[in-house]
């Protein structure tokens, strides 16, 4: 996983498609505002492959997650709830 800071958003390289997740940052917050997986890829897990990476970024960094895309909120829910803010 890549955080592509100037974009505001963690890029994940899938072959030649780019699974990302659009972000906000404020204090020791992370919001994750949008996941996005190109059709080519979607179904294969990748999608929560990168939301494992961003879990542990936001852990390494000890940042609480604001989930306001529904896959990361379920997703967080499932694997990360002690990011919940």
């Amino acid at each position: 996983m890549h955080d592509n800071v100037e974009r505001s958003r963690f890029e994940l390289p899938v072959g030649d498609a780019v699974v990302y997740a659009d972000y906000r940052r404020q204090d020791r917050e992370l919001a994750i505002l949008y996941v996005y997986a190109p059709p080519a890829v979607r179904g294969t897990g990748v999608a929560g492959r990168l939301m494992a990476d961003v879990a542990a970024h936001a852990r390494a960094e000890g940042l609480t997650v604001r989930p306001l895309c529904g896959y990361a909120r379920s997703w967080l829910r499932s694997h990360g709830s002690d990011l919940l803010g």
